[in-house]
């Protein structure tokens, strides 16, 4: 029954441990959160550039497994080249070092653990800025982390003479290099986290429970077993983006099997080598030991098969074959539901897909105006695959701001209202389009033509409405508030084009010169050629008014 407790004990200590580092990890998130978008900005194919960014994000986040998440989102999301992000994910090997030398070198966890917490509750309970109750969290999270090691180490889990005899035998029996190595690899893939993984272990030989050289093999299949996550991310993604989870499997998998070697052969003088270094019997100098051997093991992993990018990506692209155009038609180019964990990037993906949007809307307006005037069926299948990507990137679109607004600042709020008004726009304008290809595939069918002079006048409305959305597209994608004024007067020029022509169709009527078959037609394109206009106005406008836009979004 004492065992039992000891075990639950230990549990809760390993439980408390990861909920300091996700509390940690979120708050450091947060507060770095509009420097991230600047440091991804910093992303060149410069190689330790690319280390140094994937160590520095990992250190902040204190988690490998949430990186390799984030570039598979970013992959996915086009923001960076495979080339780009396999040096960030060597890096992000590095940067997860830094949780194990935090837990070698704090001994005092109670002390520090509760300085930290009652400090983090003052500055959370009393403060209302944003920025203090993140520094609270951060508090709250690192006080958090030093109370779950104390449980670990204290006399009910590893300091339990029950609990540490039955690791000793457990670990007896399992003396094989390559079963340590599985434990490690089961252990990290359970918790999916080899930050968290790693302090257990540094815990472990701590308080005597693990030898030094048994504990180095469970590091090295921690390095294999957080690759998990990112496995698991990768489902459901691009080429690419699996391509990086292969690449963040293999090189873990490189290094472990270098380092496994080394060890089984040297395993003796290499644990010597690190006792000299930090001699002693006390429980920070037997922890510094392992959290030595884990920097050293990913650096110089690192360095050795940084030279190697490009056959990392080669191989990796041998692997995982690109799929057909075909499947991933209906997908978001530039979004991924991974870059959520990532506000500030996500926002400036999301303006990608909504300008990418906007260029094929274009296009369809175009292509169904030639169609119409043309009666050509020859543009029917492009303009319906384009209304496919149209109709799917709106509600795509809308579902991802949904989850993305609950985690924005209050700035960026203002910012998502305007898109759902321009994404709405967008989907009439694409309605309107595929509108227009079925009048003039009806008038087709029909036999029914307009007039040369009606031909002339929507070709004069037609024209003002394209330059409207020259004006349009060019103030939403590069925030252009230079034409809005002309935009004006085009939009009050079409409203004014629309009453004269149906006056000018009437008339024609009247004198007999036009066939009353065309009138509704007539009457369908110019209302929507209106409607468009007003769309167009609410898309320009939208960059300066974020709540909402110049006219009503949700017209016909």
């Amino acid at each position: 029954m004492q065992l039992v407790q000891s075990l639950i004990w230990l549990l809760a200590g390993v439980g408390v441990f990861i909920v300091g580092m996700n509390f940690m990890g979120d708050a450091l998130e947060k507060s770095a959160g509009s420097g991230m978008k600047k440091l991804l900005e910093k992303i060149s194919n410069n190689r330790l550039s690319g280390v140094g960014i994937g160590a520095g994000v990992t250190a902040i986040i204190q988690s490998s497994s949430a990186t390799s998440v984030m570039v598979i989102g970013l992959v996915n999301a086009g923001v960076m080249t495979l080339m780009q992000a396999t040096p960030i994910i060597m890096g992000a090997n590095i940067g997860t070092t830094i949780t194990g030398v935090l837990v070698a070198l704090k001994n005092d966890y109670f002390n520090m653990a509760m300085y930290l917490l009652a400090f983090a509750g003052v500055m959370m309970s009393f403060s209302k800025k944003q920025r203090i109750k993140i520094a609270g969290s951060l508090c709250s999270g690192l006080g958090l982390i030093f109370v779950g090691l104390n449980v670990m180490s204290s006399e009910q889990a590893f300091g339990n003479p029950l609990v540490e005899r039955m690791f000793t035998d457990i670990f007896k029996t399992i003396d094989f290099p390559l079963l340590l190595i599985l434990v490690g690899i089961i252990f990290t893939a359970l918790i999916q986290s080899s930050s968290a993984s790693t302090g257990v272990v540094i815990t472990m030989v701590g308080t005597g429970v693990l030898p030094l050289d048994l504990a180095l093999f469970i590091i090295l299949g921690a390095n294999i077993g957080t690759c998990v996550t990112a496995l698991l991310a990768s489902v459901g993604a691009n080429a690419n983006s699996k391509r990086v989870a292969l690449i963040h499997f293999t090189f873990n998998v490189i290094g472990t099997v270098l380092f496994t070697a080394i060890i089984w052969l040297f395993r003796e003088p290499i644990v010597n080598l690190l006792v000299s270094i930090f001699p002693g019997g006390d429980p920070m100098s037997l922890q510094m030991r392992v959290s030595l051997f884990h920097v050293i093991f990913n650096v110089t992993t690192t360095c050795a098969l940084l030279p190697f990018v490009k056959q990392l990506v080669k191989y990796s692209s041998l692997v995982i074959k690109d799929k057909k155009e075909a499947e991933e038609a209906l997908t978001l180019k530039y979004v991924d539901d991974r870059l959520l964990t990532m506000p500030p990037v996500a926002l400036m993906q999301v303006k990608k897909e909504m300008d990418y949007m906007l260029a094929v809307v274009e296009e369809n307006s175009n292509l169904a105006f030639v169609a119409m005037e043309t009666g050509s069926a020859e543009y029917g299948n492009t303009i319906a695959r384009n209304e496919s990507i149209i109709d799917f990137t709106n509600s795509a679109l809308t579902k991802f701001l949904i989850k993305l607004s609950v985690s924005v600042e209050q700035s960026d709020e203002r910012i998502i209202g305007s898109y759902f008004h321009v994404l709405n726009d967008l989907e009439r304008i694409g309605d309107h389009a595929e509108n227009f290809h079925e009048i003039g595939a009806e008038m087709a069918e029909k036999n029914i033509t307009f007039s040369e002079k009606a031909h002339r006048e929507i070709g004069a409305m037609r024209d003002s409405v394209m330059k409207m959305f020259a004006i349009s597209k060019d103030a939403f994608e590069n925030l252009n508030k230079e034409n809005l004024p002309e935009l004006v007067t085009l939009e009050n020029g079409v409203d004014g084009m629309k009453k004269e022509l149906i006056a000018s169709h009437f008339a024609r009527l009247a004198e007999g010169n036009c066939s009353v078959d065309v009138s509704p037609y007539f009457s369908s394109v110019v209302s929507g050629l209106e409607r468009v206009a007003d769309h167009l106005i609410n898309v320009g406008y939208s960059i300066t008014n974020p709540i909402g836009s110049e006219k009503e979004s949700n017209q016909d």
